[in-house]
C-alpha cells in the first residue's frame, strides 16, 4: 500500500513510518517540524537525542535499504495538502500531525487557539482534500482517551446504545473532555463522522491511550533512529516523568491522591494497531472507532510500579503527593472497552516486562541529558492557563507573557 504517514517526525509518527516502511509499504513522510520549534520555545528537549530529519531519513534507507518519500509541509496550508493528496494518491493516511500536548494547549490563550487551530484546520484540509483528490483513501486518526473523559459508565468504542422515551438509536458516545486540546480531538472526531456520513469517506478513529517507551524493532536499529523521549511537565507523560523523578534522586511526584485511572499500551503495540487498521479498511462511508490501549493504570499504581522495579534492583525510591495543576476527577469510575484491536490480531506487550528493559533502561542511559528544570508542573489549569508563580521554568513565563 501507499501510506502517507503525516507528523512522521514526531514521537509516534516517526517509528510508524519506519514499521510501515519495513513491511514494504511505500510510506510518503510528511511533517511540518514545528514540534522542534515547539521545544526551543519551551526550553524543553527530548531525554534521548534526536538526529536532524535528513540525517533521519538517510540512516533509514542506509540500514534498511526502503526509502521514505519526504515532504515538509503545514497541514493549515490547504494548497499544500491539495497538492500532496493529488500527486501521491496514498490508500491510506495515517494522522498524527497535530499540537498533542494539554499543558501547552493550556499555558495561554494564544496557545490555547493555536492548538484548536492547528489540529481542527489542518485535520479538515485533509478531510475535504480526501474527498476531492483520493475519495477512496482510508483516513486513520489518532485521537485520544481523553475525549471521553471519566464517566460514571462504561466507556464504549466510539459509539454507545441508549433507549429514551420508547425509542432506540445508535449514536457518538458523549464526550468530557478536559483541556483544549481534548476539546480539539473531540472536534475531529465529530469531523470524520460527518466526512463519512455526507462524503462516504472511509475512517477510522484510533482514541489512544498514553504510550510508553522508544523501542521498536526499527528504532534500535540505530541511534539515529531513535524517538522521542518526553519527560518535562509540558509535552512529558506521567510514567516517563516518574523514570526520570528516580533516577535523579527526586520524589515521584503524585498529583494529588493519585486515583485518576487511564489507558496505556506499548509503543510497540500502537505501530502494529497502525498496520492493523490499515490492512483492514472500512467500507466506503464507514467511521469506526476502536479505544488503542493494553492495560489500565491508577497514577498512584503506576508510581508503586516505578517505585518496586527500582527497589527490586537496590535503588530506594520515594513517592510524594503534590498539588494537582489539573482540573480532573482523582477518584473515579474508569472502565473502557477495547475489543476491537484484540479481535484484528494484536498481541499486547504487557509494562510489566517493558518498564526494566526499555523505560527505565532509556532513562539510565540519557540520564546526563536530564533538564531538572523542566520537570515540575507549572501549568495551572484550574486558573485559566496561568503559570505558576515561582515556577521552576522561566521560560513557560514568558510564553504566557506574564513576564518571566
Amino acid at each position: 500500500m501507499r501510506i502517507a504517514v503525516l507528523g512522521a517526525d514526531g514521537y509516534l509518527g516517526w517509528p510508524t513510518a519506519l514499521h510501515l516502511s519495513a513491511r514494504g509499504h511505500d510510506v510518503v513522510g510528511v511533517d511540518s517540524l514545528v514540534r522542534r520549534r515547539w521545544d526551543e520555545e519551551c526550553g524543553t528537549d527530548s531525554l534521548t537525542p534526536i538526529a536532524s530529519i535528513a540525517d533521519r531519513l538517510a540512516r533509514w534507507q542506509s540500514e534498511s535499504g526502503h526509502k521514505i518519500d519526504w515532504h515538509q509541509i503545514d497541514l493549515c496550508d490547504a494548497a499544500a495538502v491539495d497538492e500532496l493528496i493529488r500527486t501521491t494518491q496514498p490508500d491510506a493516511i495515517v494522522h498524527f500531525a497535530e499540537q498533542r500536548s494539554a499543558p501547552y494547549s493550556m499555558i495561554s490563550p494564544r496557545h490555547g487557539v493555536e492548538t484548536q487551530v492547528n489540529n481542527v484546520v489542518g485535520t479538515l484540509n485533509v478531510l475535504l482534500s480526501v474527498r476531492d483528490h483520493a475519495p477512496d483513501c482510508h483516513v486513520i486518526k489518532l485521537g485520544t482517551m481523553g475525549e471521553y473523559g471519566t464517566p460514571n459508565i462504561d466507556i464504549e468504542e466510539g459509539f454507545i446504545e441508549i433507549e429514551h422515551n420508547g425509542r432506540h438509536d445508535r449514536v457518538l458516545y458523549p464526550k468530557q473532555p478536559g483541556s483544549l486540546y481534548h476539546l480539539s480531538k473531540v472536534h475531529d472526531s465529530h469531523n470524520l463522522d460527518f466526512a463519512c456520513r455526507i462524503w462516504d469517506l472511509r475512517a477510522t478513529d484510533l482514541n489512544q491511550g498514553v504510550v510508553y517507551g522508544t523501542t521498536t524493532d526499527e528504532t534500535a536499529l540505530h541511534p539515529q533512529l531513535v524517538t522521542r523521549f518526553d519527560y518535562d511537565g509540558i509535552w512529558g507523560t506521567v510514567l516517563n516523568r516518574f523514570c526520570v523523578e528516580a533516577a535523579v534522586g527526586e520524589p515521584l511526584t503524585v498529583y494529588g491522591k493519585g486515583g485518576q485511572t487511564r489507558g496505556f499500551l506499548d509503543i510497540r503495540d500502537t505501530v502494529r494497531c497502525i498496520e492493523l487498521a490499515a490492512l483492514n479498511a472500512p467500507a466506503a462511508g464507514e467511521y469506526r472507532v476502536y479505544n488503542q490501549f493494553t492495560e489500565q493504570f491508577s497514577v498512584l499504581g503506576l508510581a508503586e510500579k516505578v517505585e518496586h522495579a527500582r527497589a527490586a534492583h537496590g535503588l530506594p525510591t520515594t513517592i510524594s503527593h503534590v498539588s494537582n495543576p489539573r482540573r480532573e476527577k482523582e477518584e473515579h469510575y474508569y472502565n473502557a472497552k477495547h475489543q476491537r484491536l484484540l479481535d484484528l490480531g494484536l498481541e499486547p506487550h504487557g509494562l510489566s516486562e517493558t518498564l526494566i528493559d526499555h523505560v527505565i533502561q532509556t532513562v539510565e542511559a540519557n540520564v546526563s541529558r536530564v533538564r531538572r528544570n523542566t520537570i515540575e508542573a507549572t501549568i495551572d489549569w484550574r486558573k485559566g492557563g496561568h503559570v505558576y508563580a515561582g515556577g521552576r521554568a522561566p521560560a513557560l513565563a514568558a510564553l504566557a507573557g506574564i513576564g518571566g
